[in-house]
């Protein structure tokens, strides 16, 4: 029996598994650009506001997507206190 066919193929598969996991992995690449203070954003209308859940009050990272004054959309990312919060005495 021969192996080096076996190996060659599961080498091969494992580089091809490889490259998918990256081509998938969109929560990584965000288009977001992140708020810098004093940064001019342009808004014309916002389209979402959406923040990762939490049950703690804490500092999270939420993100804005909008339409900017040329019609073109765009998004931010911020960082923010919990809507969590709010809710707490």
């Amino acid at each position: 029996m021969n192996i080096r066919p076996f190996l060659l193929t599961t080498a091969l598969a494992c580089t091809a598994f490889t490259g998918l996991a990256q081509a998938n992995d969109t929560t990584a690449t965000s288009k977001a650009v992140p708020y810098q203070y004093g940064m001019p954003l342009h808004v014309a209308k916002v389209v979402s506001l959406t923040e990762p859940p939490t049950l703690d009050c804490k500092v999270i990272t939420a993100d804005m997507k909008y339409i900017d004054n040329n019609g073109k959309p765009a998004e931010i990312s911020y960082r923010k206190l919990s809507d969590t919060c709010s809710e707490q005495n």
